[in-house]
């Protein structure tokens, strides 16, 4: 027998060892063989992504803020798509939203002018420090639109601060001058709730009241007979 025949006999031999034992073409190995290779396919089967709890808990959470995003992201680009729609010749939705929260406080105003009455007083005052000139006369005038600007600042503080009246006034103008020291003609509007004008017209603000304001004004806030300025409480008249 020569040495390729001894070969051939050897791997059959192995062969037969392999197909034989159990039946199912396993091999009777040592426990310890066992063990390692158990070991070998965890590590395996872990890098493959076959993790146990832990692993299926962390791919779990990232599969949830995967899904999240792209919903988030879907919903401010939805939102911005409606917004940015043309609603009417060129108008988008956005612009419409804006105007209408502009539009309401302008409403709001409206509607309290609509349901109060005006109620208008006119008076004059002097004004003995101050010297009348001839560009008095003209309202156009830088000294006339000065002096009335002036004035009507100390109107509107005097009726905007009075605890009784500031809720119902609207304005103070200074409409002409006249020679005489200085006497000035003013016109003061306040608006009176309709339900109540009528009480509120012969009581808070009748023309009594209205006086005693401006004049208890003037004499509290200022020094007597002092500067260019100074309205002589006692000229106060209303018409």
């Amino acid at each position: 027998m020569d040495i390729t025949e001894i070969n051939v006999n050897d791997e059959e031999t192995s062969d037969e060892l392999v197909t034989a034992g159990n039946g199912n073409g396993a091999v009777n190995r040592s426990p310890d063989a066992a063990e390692c290779d158990g070991l070998l396919a965890v590590q395996i089967s872990g890098a493959n992504g076959e993790a146990g709890p832990s692993g299926n808990a962390a791919e779990s959470h990232n599969n949830i803020e995967n899904n999240c995003a792209p919903q988030e992201m879907s919903s401010v680009c939805r939102i911005k798509k409606e917004l940015n729609e043309n609603v009417y010749k060129g108008v988008k939705l956005w612009m419409i939203i804006v105007i209408i929260f502009l539009l309401i406080p302008v409403v709001i105003i409206v509607s309290l002018l609509v349901c109060s009455v005006p109620q208008y007083f006119k008076g004059s005052f002097q004004m003995p420090n101050l010297v009348f000139t001839e560009e008095l006369f003209t309202l156009s005038s830088n000294e006339s639109q000065a002096l009335a600007a002036h004035l009507q600042n100390e109107l509107s503080d005097i009726y905007s601060s009075s605890p009784a009246l500031g809720r119902y006034f609207f304005k103070a103008e200074t409409y002409a001058f006249r020679n005489g020291s200085v006497i000035a003609d003013f016109k003061l509007t306040f608006h009176l709730p309709e339900e109540q004008q009528d009480q509120l017209r012969n009581f808070t603000l009748s023309k009594e009241m209205v006086y005693n304001v401006f004049r208890q004004f003037i004499y509290d806030q200022q020094p007597a007979e002092s500067g260019t300025k100074y309205i002589d409480p006692v000229s106060i008249k209303f018409v």
